[in-house]
């Protein structure tokens, strides 16, 4: 695709931080004796660790990568991912959810479930989550094998057996507390990495300012208002007149409730690392310390892809064909023979994938250029080992021990937590080769998020705060959530897409939704609003179990927690500084 070449200064760079990441799994086997050692780091982990490893464990290549199509595909109003799509979410996880995690002493997201809920809950949850994080796993891996065939030329196979192996030796010899300590390396290695290249980039288009005005021709020439890709709120009255494709409820409902709190809240994945903490108020003040920089990664993710499309392409970085039919220094998707791929509408499909790795190859020189390429690869390794970490934990915990061998000792449950990490490396390899199979293998696991998750938090949210919710009002919500998220994807599809995976396989009844967005939005309405209305209907016709069981289960039957901090370290502070800067962030471009 573009005409990078590394220089030694670069190699050295990406040799010292794999050197790093294994020997700190070196470092840390000594100090793995059991498996609450090896899947929760003995519960000893300080909180801001805990905090920057709960950001880093998001920051895979969906984050990363994914964020910088969006900001070059929606604008500024990709920042509703992060002003009202995540830091809302996380703090209501440290502050309301958490003491449920951390005092009920469950190992995994899954066990609370059996302990609150039925063991067929428990197993619905973790075998569905088991499935996602590996599935998740190989995308990751595949996308980075992918994006640096392209970007450099290497051998696809190869890059990505080399960081399975290296994320396996780490994840392998130190368990949890290996992924956790890497993660805080790999967030500042991420920093560092992309700083340069968002004042480079801005440096060049003249600051903000000249961004905008920039923007503002290529707002016009897609048909919106000048200001529509750098305001986030004030054209979202109307889907016809925002990039997102979205009105404020869609929005606000889909993303800000349904699917942000699905994901900050019930996901293992980021929940396990709040849960290694060493106390409950670490515990929740680990998601509140993880929301400062949150709220700041707009401006690190968000704008390179703003800025990459208004730049010129140098010649010859790219085919002219793909050059003549991208936007900026971004290329259009294009066949095997070169052929620019264009929509059901005639326009070309523009692979807003790349405008990330596009700017790094085009601004950053030898060196910098090697920090930002480590940086990238530190996303898609982070964004695996948080995967295979909690697929290690619920296998062995949720599914082992609890259908396959239910008394050995504590000694084996450590042995199988190692052969599982090796078993979801595998597994994670071959489904990167299942994924190569399909094109808009993205788009596929983004909507299973939105299937499986969206459900799930009715199902939290009732049985947490509810405490009349039954095992089988549970069980029975999820499973018609999961189906009324299938019918309504089956019955409706974004415009320009073709009936397939991106809807529509039912019949097209519904009207069409603007962007594939708005259709996930509403996807995971309709899909919360029927488990929760299934789950309370169910509930009230089955028998409730009695309260002495649900003591620490159920928000009214549990102790208020102690606080054992000062005053602004309290969670409750932290979460009111936290809300009022994401108010302030969002008025200033609203």
């Amino acid at each position: 695709m573009t005409d990078v070449r590394l220089a030694w200064i670069d190699y050295v760079l990406m040799a010292i931080y794999f050197a790093f990441v294994i020997g700190i799994g070196v470092a840390l086997k000594r100090f793995m004796r059991s498996s609450t050692d090896y899947f929760l780091s003995g519960r000893a982990i300080p909180a801001w660790v805990a905090g920057l490893a709960f950001i880093s464990a998001n920051l895979g290549a969906q984050e990363v990568i994914g964020m910088g199509a969006s900001g070059a595909k929606y604008g500024i109003a990709t920042s509703h991912f992060y002003w009202v799509g995540a830091i809302p979410a996380m703090v209501f996880v440290g502050v309301f959810m958490m003491p449920f995690y951390y005092g009920s002493r469950a190992r995994s997201v899954p066990e609370y479930l059996k302990l609150r809920f039925d063991e067929k809950t428990r197993a619905l949850n973790a075998v569905s989550f088991a499935v996602m994080t590996v599935f998740s796993s190989g995308v990751s891996l595949y996308a980075m094998g992918k994006l640096f065939k392209l970007l450099l030329g290497w051998n696809e196979d190869a890059s990505m057996l080399a960081a399975a192996g290296i994320v396996l030796a780490y994840i392998f010899l130190g368990g949890l507390t290996s992924a956790i300590y890497n993660e805080v390396l790999q967030f500042f290695l991420i920093v560092f990495g992309f700083l340069p290249l968002v004042l480079l980039g801005l440096k060049d288009v003249g600051g903000w300012d000249g961004l905008q005005a920039r923007l503002m021709t290529h707002s016009v020439a897609q048909g919106y208002a000048p200001t529509a890709y750098t305001q986030s709120w004030a054209f979202m009255g109307d889907a016809t007149r925002n990039p997102v494709g979205v009105e404020w409820f869609g929005l606000a409902m889909g993303l800000g409730f349904v699917l942000s709190f699905g994901y900050w809240c019930t996901d293992f994945l980021v929940v396990q690392r709040a849960m290694a903490a060493d106390s409950m108020t670490a515990a929740r003040r680990t998601p509140l310390i993880a929301a400062i920089p949150k709220m700041l990664f707009p401006f690190l993710v968000i704008l390179p892809g703003m800025i990459a499309l208004t730049v010129e392409p140098r010649p010859m970085a790219m085919p002219p064909a793909m050059a003549t039919a991208g936007v900026g220094i971004i290329p259009a998707k294009t066949t095997e023979a070169g052929a620019v791929i264009r929509d059901t509408t005639g326009r070309p499909v523009i692979d807003y994938d790349l405008a990330t790795p596009t700017m790094l190859a085009h601004y950053l020189p030898a060196g910098l250029l090697g920090l930002g390429l480590t940086a990238l690869l530190a996303s898609f390794m982070s964004g695996m080992a948080g995967n295979v970490t909690a697929f290690n934990t619920v296998w062995t915990y949720d599914i082992y021990q609890s259908y396959f061998k239910r008394d050995a000792s504590d000694a084996h449950y450590l042995w199988m937590g190692r052969a599982a990490t090796v078993g979801g490396i595998a597994l994670s390899v071959a489904t990167a080769y299942v994924a190569a199979a399909f094109n808009n293998i993205m788009d596929v696991l983004q909507l299973v998020f939105a299937f499986v998750n969206a459900p799930l938090f009715a199902t939290f949210l009732l049985g947490m705060f509810w405490k009349r919710a039954t095992g089988h009002g549970a069980f029975w919500g999820l499973v018609a959530g999961t189906l009324a998220a299938a019918l309504h994807h089956g019955l409706s599809l974004p415009e320009g897409a073709t009936v397939g995976i991106k809807g529509g396989f039912f019949g097209v009844v519904l009207p069409l939704y603007r962007s594939e967005l708005a259709q996930t939005f509403w996807t995971a309405i309709v899909a919360w609003t029927v488990c929760f209305i299934v789950t309370i209907a169910i509930s009230l016709v089955t028998r409730p179990r009695p309260d002495e069981e649900l003591t620490g289960l159920v928000y009214a039957l549990t102790p208020k927690p102690t606080e054992e901090a000062t005053f602004w370290q309290r969670p409750g502070v932290l979460a009111v500084v936290v809300l009022t800067a994401t108010l302030l962030l969002n008025l200033i471009f609203f």
